[in-house]
């Protein structure tokens, strides 16, 4: 079993499949996200695909989307 933990670089995350959002720009400045089993979700900066992954709880990242889809940040950019 392969050791994971937050910081490892994306490109030892083995079978990883990268993705980011249909609404991503052309400049190229996105986060992808990779499930990584039931339970986890890592995430990268897609200019740097073999940089540090961040590992969170799936949960975490579903209520991270819930909260984005319900305008709940916002304010941080507008």
């Amino acid at each position: 079993m392969q050791d994971i933990h937050n910081g490892i670089s994306a490109g030892q995350l083995d079978g990883a499949t990268w993705r980011k959002s249909q609404r991503s720009n052309s400049q190229g400045a996105c986060v992808e996200l990779a499930r990584l089993d039931a339970a986890t979700v890592a995430m990268r900066n897609s200019r740097d695909p073999q940089g540090t992954a961040l590992i969170y709880p799936a949960t975490a990242v579903r209520a991270m989307i819930s909260a984005l889809r319900s305008g709940d940040f916002d304010y941080l950019v507008g």
